[in-house]
């Protein structure tokens, strides 16, 4: 039985990906004023640059106008086919900026207007969405801010639905890539539909999608291009592409370039470097077994252990990936199914890299008076207190 414990608290797995040392890729020349690559599958991020530095978003606002409207969606308080009325104030909107041309009066459906925002940049159908979904752009844009605030985005204030320049209105590369993270994760129906059609017609007038990277590479299904004089050229590219028998997503955000050229040109490298030069290895799945801890004062003397979610680590290609299991001891019944019982430690190439929380993956419930007297003594031989 000691040897066994002691066995638990060792590498319970080794060499998820062997090579004699990571092979390092160079990191592509980067430009942009702020820039972060994040292998969404893992959650982490591969590299950044200015990721917390105040940046003006320009029309990567629209992410969170889109998110705040899926939300209406699926909360059935606005549908598809609704039909809205173009005000006067949607209409009129910043002469000569990005629009779906839209005409006061007329009535457009919620589905065509999510397409003139996130396909053709529409700053009218913002307005139109915004006052659709709150009655008002003042209650909308508060919406915003409270989203933002609920998703923990605490480098980012909204004053618009559409983010022409305003100073009230700012954000950060790593609060841009949690945002678009979880535009994907929340609504991937929603965001498969209006973020990777590469064009659309609207009162016979035809506009391409500005994210060019949806022409240039097949695994590109989103997300948003912004620019502003002051913005520069901006782009948040999402890519998904096989990884074993679970696809890995990377998003790419990059803010300030001096052109579109540039734009696409970085955050298209930005991708290939982090799906060449990096792997996604997948650790454990949502409810797999990965130990079985002892359990005292319990009707079972063992538990089943593994992590709540899918838990995978991004590593250099080559890198050498070990995992550490180390229960928490000792372990009293009685156990409720999801209660934590230990952790898993990764080592990249014998540095500490990730962590994760285990959790018992059934009850154990509490042994009877006789069993409990027993592994009192037991505890106490065994040097724990109780």
């Amino acid at each position: 039985m000691l040897m066994k414990k002691l066995a638990a608290s060792l590498i319970v797995a080794a060499a998820c990906a062997c090579g004699a040392a990571a092979q390092t890729v160079p990191q592509p020349p980067m430009t942009a004023k702020a820039w972060l690559l994040l292998d969404e599958t893992s959650g982490q991020v591969i590299a950044s640059h200015a990721a917390d530095a105040r940046i003006e978003p320009a029309s990567l606002t629209k992410i969170m106008t889109a998110y705040v409207v899926f939300g209406a969606l699926r909360d059935k308080t606005l549908a598809p086919r609704q039909m809205v009325t173009v005000s006067a104030r949607a209409w009129k909107v910043a002469p000569g900026s990005s629009k779906m041309f839209l005409e006061p009066g007329s009535r457009v459906s919620v589905d065509d207007l999510l397409r003139g925002l996130m396909i053709q940049s529409g700053n009218d159908a913002a307005v139109a969405l915004a006052e659709a979904v709150s009655g008002s752009v003042e209650a909308f844009v508060a919406r915003m801010n409270e989203t933002a605030a609920r998703l923990g985005l605490h480098g980012t204030h909204f004053a618009s639905p559409h983010g022409l320049p305003d100073p009230q209105t700012y954000s950060t590369a790593g609060d841009l890539a949690t945002l678009a993270t979880r535009l994907i994760r929340d609504y991937p129906d929603l965001y498969r539909t209006y973020d990777s059609a590469r064009e659309f017609t609207y009162n016979n007038i035809t506009q391409r999608n500005r994210n060019r990277l949806l022409w240039l590479d097949p695994s590109v299904d989103g997300l948003k291009t912004g620019h502003t004089e002051a913005a520069g050229y901006c782009i948040i590219a999402s890519a998904q592409r096989p990884n074993g028998a679970d696809p890995r997503r990377l998003i790419a955000v990059v803010l300030g370039t001096d052109s579109d050229k540039a734009r696409t040109q970085e955050s298209r490298q930005l991708l290939e470097w982090g799906f060449h030069g990096f792997n996604t290895i997948k650790l454990y799945a949502k409810g797999q077994e990965l130990a079985t801890p002892q359990v005292w004062k319990g009707e079972a003397d063992i538990v089943k252990a593994g992590v709540a979610r899918d838990a995978y680590v991004t590593v250099p290609a080559g890198a050498k990936v070990e995992r550490v299991w180390t229960p928490r001891e000792p372990l009293v019944a009685p156990i409720a199914a999801q209660a934590p019982v230990g952790s898993l430690r990764v080592l990249v190439d014998g540095k500490p890299a990730m962590q994760f929380p285990v959790v018992a993956l059934e009850p154990v419930p509490e042994a009877g008076f006789v069993g409990r007297a027993w592994d009192t003594v037991r505890l106490w031989w065994h040097g724990h207190a109780g």
